[in-house]
């Protein structure tokens, strides 16, 4: 009988949580096969239900306090063949210094989420990206989840990496093709609000496309100047939602009629896989070559904000191509349903796993 594969997944499964990473980890483990993978990840609070009724998995208990000395002592003790999703974190740091000194056989896989010049952001601080460095680098394996997020890596620091998508829950996230026509076409935003997400973009449109209503769908470090210019400016058809469960979320998707993405700076970001699955055309920026978006066809990828403006006019005239374009992105996605993602995974697992388990060692 085949021993099951051993995999500790640097990453929190608690229920609710909506950071990208963590979604996309619990996504993965839920999908794993428990006849061939025994999984272990962390957690603080209450678990994912999903998670903890898969067979196989090991919940991980933290503190509240001093985290970094229970999943230290995981990443050194554990039976575990493969550390997958290890984060940029304190953890991961002491745990690489480690490694360094003592034989350790295990494989570690990293993967790379965003473009590689993050020191071009001014929102991530330099510390911030020489922890960064200094663990997910250092994994014996990398992965991107896009072409482009590949050619960045590869060109910012000359290290290749294998790509495997970022998914999306297609039986989770569709259309709502029963319902009733908005009175007013709604166009929707989701995401961080941080300056390279573009949001004042949004702010642009609602005035340029009064005749549209706006929902703004997150919160972050340039929320509440963004809702004041909304006020200066007399800006009344758009809506500060606030940020919002998953479940809340794919009623705003489902309820929207346009999907407005203008960030530049990204690497396969998951909104637009969740806004596609839910039938909506797509208008995002060509920055990072979003593959989930098929331009022309799925909806509009353009170099600059005045085009995508130019775009959303266009879409907004036109409900048959807004109709067109969202049974095509609904088609698209499947080609990223997790399902078909999370296998793809198991054959990295497979291929990457040691032979035997390995302790650390001194």
């Amino acid at each position: 009988m085949r021993r099951k594969i051993r995999i500790l997944v640097d990453s929190l499964a608690d229920e609710g949580l909506i950071n990208a990473q963590m979604t996309n980890a619990r996504e993965i483990i839920r999908r794993l096969d428990s006849e061939r993978f025994e999984i272990s990840v962390f957690c603080v609070g209450k678990p994912d239900s999903e998670v903890a009724a898969r067979p196989g998995v090991r919940l991980i208990q933290l503190p509240g306090r001093k985290q970094t000395i229970t999943i230290v002592r995981e990443f050194v003790t554990g039976t575990h063949e493969i550390l997958f999703y290890m984060k940029s974190s304190p953890a991961s740091r002491l745990y690489a210094q480690l490694r360094r000194c003592w034989r350790d056989a295990r494989t570690t896989i990293g993967t790379i989420e965003s473009q590689s010049n993050l020191q071009d952001e001014p929102t991530i601080t330099a510390e911030a990206v020489s922890l960064w460095e200094r663990t997910v680098l250092t994994c014996d394996w990398l992965f991107s989840n896009s072409d482009s997020v590949k050619r960045s890596l590869k060109s910012v620091y000359g290290l290749e990496s294998d790509v495997v998508p970022t998914g999306v829950d297609t039986s989770y996230f569709f259309a709502l093709n029963s319902r009733a026509p908005n009175s007013r076409p709604v166009v929707l935003f989701v995401g961080s609000l941080r300056p390279f997400k573009g949001p004042h973009v949004v702010l642009d449109a609602a005035k340029q496309f009064p005749e549209a209503d706006f929902r703004i769908v997150g919160e972050g470090v340039i929320g509440e100047e963004l809702r004041t210019r909304a006020r200066r400016e007399g800006i009344r058809n758009i809506s500060f939602l606030g940020a919002l469960s998953t479940s809340q979320t794919k009623q705003q998707y489902q309820s929207a009629d346009i999907f407005l993405f203008p960030s530049r700076w990204e690497g396969s970001p998951k909104v637009l896989l969740e806004a596609a699955a839910c039938g909506l055309p797509i208008v995002a920026r060509n920055d990072y070559a979003p593959e989930t978006v098929l331009h022309g066809h799925t909806g509009f990828a353009e170099a600059s904000d005045g085009a995508l403006l130019t775009r959303l006019a266009e879409l907004l005239a036109k409900p048959a191509l807004r109709n067109e374009f969202g049974r095509a992105g609904r088609q698209h996605s499947l080609s990223f349903d997790w399902d078909l993602i999370t296998r793809k995974w198991e054959e990295v697992f497979c291929r990457l796993a040691p032979s035997q388990n390995v302790r650390l060692t001194a």
